[in-house]
């Protein structure tokens, strides 16, 4: 399919230079002699694979730092406390290559792009690291014993893992992949060491749901009962998809999967104590169904699968939570510079109204409304679902969430975090040109959306504010 490449495996021990972007004034980097630019050849005379090693080598007192400029190279000696930040940031979290995948999954999302995108949006990682880091997902089909070794070692905890079924032929056919049968003994033995691992089943209708899925769940709870939760998603289907046996779900078809969801929700609570497994948003919104009280979630961190970010935001903008959650990252959050902290980094920073750009931008985006306008949420489809209950609840004429449908990516694409300028920007072009338009954050990386566009670019000026209830509900209070 044009647009889409089936990516061959990356096995490369070859490691680049890290290059030096910020250097904080006042750090123990600055004092050195560090600047941005610099390439760094060796720390402590070793050479860091990625920024998990960066971290460990840069957290000691006295550090050598061989770097290359200009061309020539030359030696910094860094003083500084122990455990005390070196100061300096490098442009990517691995230096070596990205572990690619070698799964070609019917429903994977990258094969379901549109062309003209940048490239590293189409890259397939299948990499433990970025897991580690950034949230991703591995199958494990390329997992080693030394990648075992070195997070049992380095205790790099927690990971997630995709599942999708326990049946070994099935899950080898699911990732085309012959290894899929067998590469979840990995699984085993990474929970065997201790290791907190949370899992993810990405639920085909037809192929691994029904009976099938039911199966799953008994051989979760038969070999892998230590995993820290299991979310169930969605297919997630673009107008681009090359595969015919892939479709969305049926009404009665998500309402199936809540029914064994809930039903083995059940069975694992008698069992090991705590419900396991939780279904995506999605789900209840697609069958209609209400969203579990914050307590069945039990504290489970998997709103970067889309499983209980609804009732978390209800119950922010509602003011029963005075602390939000934090960032939720969006597809393809690690990718062109995501921050070395991973996922979990501000995505942002926050200004001293709450407006938010990306780090890049040379202004703020100006509001170009007066105090006191009227509002326009801008939202996906089922953020829509999500928030049109709570508008309406407040009786208020002055704000209404404005519905964006992803025509951009099509199919049933109806998350915030995948809404492009494009899209928006048909949504705006209409809307008056005075009023107040907020736009959450999570649909941004690096102040871009997906499809290159920024907010700068749209028809209307924008607010960008964090993808929480409380940022939500203090955005519109301020409006009034």
């Amino acid at each position: 399919m044009a647009g889409t490449r089936r990516i061959p495996p990356v096995v490369s021990k070859v490691v680049s230079a890290p290059l030096v972007t910020v250097v904080q004034p006042g750090s123990p980097a600055e004092r050195a002699g560090l600047v941005p630019g610099d390439e760094v050849i060796r720390l402590n005379g070793q050479v860091p694979r990625d920024v998990i090693e960066w971290r460990t080598l840069v957290d000691e007192p006295e550090i050598e730092v061989e770097v290359r400029r200009g061309g020539l190279q030359q030696t910094l000696e860094v003083l500084k406390r122990a455990g005390e930040p070196l100061g300096a940031e490098v442009e990517s979290a691995l230096f070596d290559q990205v572990r690619t995948c070698d799964n070609h999954c019917e429903f994977c999302f990258i094969y379901q792009l549109p062309p003209g995108m940048r490239k590293s949006l189409y890259l397939k990682d299948d990499d433990y690291r970025l897991s580690f880091l950034f949230g991703n997902f591995t199958t494990l089909t390329r997992f080693t014993e030394a990648d075992l070794e070195r997070v049992v070692t380095e205790r790099l905890s927690p990971l997630n893992v995709s599942i999708h079924t326990t049946d070994p032929e099935l899950r080898a056919s699911m990732l085309r992949n012959r290894r899929g049968a067998t590469s979840l003994r990995w699984l085993r033995a990474l929970l065997d060491h201790g290791i907190e691992v949370r899992g993810q089943i990405v639920v085909c209708p037809g192929v691994n749901d029904g009976a099938a899925l039911s199966d799953t769940f008994a051989g979760i709870l038969d070999r892998y009962p230590e995993l820290a939760s299991v979310a169930v998603v969605p297919l997630g289907i673009s107008r681009f998809n090359p595969e015919a046996n892939m479709r969305a779900h049926a009404t009665e078809e998500a309402a199936a999967v809540l029914d064994t969801v809930h039903d083995w929700q059940d069975i694992f609570l008698r069992t090991v104590g705590r419900r396991m497994v939780h279904a995506a948003d999605e789900y209840y919104l697609l069958a209609g169904h209400p969203f579990p009280v914050a307590e069945n979630y039990e504290g489970a961190h998997m709103h970067e699968d889309g499983v209980g970010m609804a009732r978390t935001f209800i119950e922010e903008f509602s003011g029963n939570v005075e602390v939000p959650t934090g960032p939720q990252s969006g597809f393809f959050a690690w990718v062109d510079g995501a921050p070395a902290e991973g996922y979990r980094a501000p995505r942002n920073p926050a200004g001293d109204t709450g407006l938010r750009t990306a780090p890049s931008s040379p202004q703020r985006v100006s509001i170009g409304a007066r105090p006191g306008a009227p509002i326009g949420i801008l939202t996906a489809p089922y953020g829509a679902q999500v928030l049109t209950p709570l508008i309406d609840a407040l009786r208020r004429d002055d704000v209404r969430v404005i519905e964006v449908r992803n025509e951009f990516f099509g199919g049933n694409t109806a998350v915030t975090g995948l809404m492009v300028g494009e899209d928006l920007a048909r949504a705006l072009q209409h809307e008056p040109a005075n009023h107040r338009y907020l736009l959450p954050d999570v649909c941004l990386s690096e102040g871009r959306f997906l499809d290159g566009m920024t907010p700068a670019d749209l028809p209307r000026p924008v607010e960008i504010i964090p993808t929480d209830g409380i940022a939500l509900r203090n955005a519109i209070g301020a409006g009034r």
